[in-house]
């Protein structure tokens, strides 16, 4: 330890507040409501989560709703592992909302006066030697469960105020470039749904032809004037309503590769080493060996059990990359013929699939009703042409989340060294400002 860094333990320098067990019966999945944060609002490693909202449309005192920067901790954990359990994030800004605090998390209050910055603080929160002490005297089995006492009898060595804040600014600058490249990802995505639901829910490009605001040789935003006669000028009837002419409903499975049949077991070896290097999906806590494949390409994952419908009806779909690992509850999708595998992910994350799940107690997809899903297949041209738009979007989608692993690993690796003192702030300066 350097001489001008302390001992200290957390509760000299900290406290933590309990939230309010708010009632069940104005617990609500979709808005109008508050928002209710929750353990699912906290990602593991640390840092706000914000996929899976709660509402709550009850009464609330002033006291028990928190304020843009506020520090959480997580003291309730339902995974095996508790993989979140005692891990920090900070309340965010979002226009219009506002947050409230439960009774599973704690807030973290720094005592007037205490030489402790904010920030740091987090990243304290997150490194390996607080989190083992958390996991290491955590309770319950099913359900991790620690305390307020047990959080703030953590001790660690703490450096002098403006050494906390360059260690902060340091690990936060690689933080930042992550939320900018999460950003980033948002508004790709966002600009091809867009142009999914322009081509092949609006039919914006068809109703221009009818209306006359697309004429030959003549562009129409974000369409050529070369691409006019590639589609139709006109709706014939369909299971789905009204579509352009041409174009053909056909059963989900007619357009999808679907994998699930086709997994090759692993051998002893593979088994043995199948968490590294690549990222693993599936059921939470679905580990056995017998059920993991290695898959290496372009794919789209739907969820096939457990909660595979969200609350609008629509599932869980992750449009995936490279080489990983996936258990069988999760069907494994390519896209076939003129169809891409971004043309699934888009139509997968648009359409509503509740019809086509069985099971009350335990929600599934079986591939039979997947495979039954109504399809709207455009001409063969106009498949190529969307992958040929949407495709570079996706490249750049990819770009950005390899650059953030690859910033996350580092960040990961400088974080114990900065806080033990292991390392000097000018050398990590300069390794970040490289990678930034």
């Amino acid at each position: 330890m350097r001489h001008d860094w302390v001992v200290a333990k957390l509760s000299d320098l900290a406290d933590i507040e309990h939230g309010y067990p708010f009632e069940g019966r104005f617990f609500r999945d979709k808005p109008p409501g508050d928002i209710l944060l929750t353990p699912g609002n906290f990602r593991i490693g640390g840092g706000f989560n914000d996929d899976n909202r709660k509402y709550y449309l009850g009464p609330v005192s002033d006291e028990f709703v928190l304020q843009q920067g506020d520090l959480l901790v997580t003291m309730t954990d339902l995974s095996k592992n508790g993989d979140t359990l005692g891990y920090p994030a900070f309340v965010p800004h979002v226009p219009g909302a506002r947050f409230l605090h439960n009774q599973r998390l704690g807030k973290v209050i720094i005592k007037q006066e205490a030489p402790l910055d904010r920030r740091f603080l987090y990243y304290l929160l997150c490194s390996s030697g607080y989190r083992h002490e958390i996991l290491a005297g955590a309770t319950g089995t099913t359900v991790k469960h620690t305390s307020p006492q047990r959080i703030l009898s953590f001790s660690f060595c703490l450096p002098p105020v403006p050494e906390q804040r360059a260690i902060a600014e340091i690990l936060g600058a690689l933080d930042d470039k992550i939320e900018l490249n999460r950003r980033m990802n948002e508004t790709l995505e966002a600009m091809a749904r867009a142009i999914f639901k322009s081509w092949f829910v609006d039919f914006e490009p068809v109703r221009a032809k009818i209306d006359g605001r697309w004429r030959r040789g003549q562009s129409l935003p974000g369409l050529p004037a070369d691409l006019y006669d590639l589609f139709p000028d006109s709706f014939e009837d369909s299971p789905l309503g009204k579509v352009p002419k041409g174009w053909r409903v056909v059963p989900f499975g007619k357009v999808a590769e679907i994998f699930d049949s086709k997994r090759v077991p692993l051998s002893s070896r593979e088994r043995a080493n199948r968490r590294g290097p690549f990222p693993y999906f599936g059921a939470a806590g679905i580990l056995d060996h017998i059920d993991d494949y290695l898959f290496d390409g372009t794919f789209v994952l739907l969820g096939e059990d457990g909660s595979v419908v969200k609350p609008d009806g629509r599932p869980f779909v992750q449009y995936v990359w490279g080489k990983f690992w996936v258990n069988n509850h999760a069907h494994v999708l390519a896209g076939k013929g003129g169809v891409s595998s971004e043309h699934l992910a888009l139509f997968l994350k648009d359409v509503n699939i509740a019809p086509y799940v069985t099971g009350a107690v335990q929600p599934k997809l079986n591939q039979a009703n997947m495979c039954s899903i109504l399809f709207l297949l455009p001409s063969d041209v106009v498949c190529r042409l969307f992958a040929y738009v949407v495709r570079p979007l996706y490249d750049a989608v990819k770009v950005n989340v390899e650059q953030s692993e690859l910033l996350a690993a580092l960040r990961d690796a400088l974080l114990p060294k900065l806080i033990s003192g292991e390392i000097r702030i000018g050398d990590a300066t300069a390794v970040v400002s490289e990678a930034v």
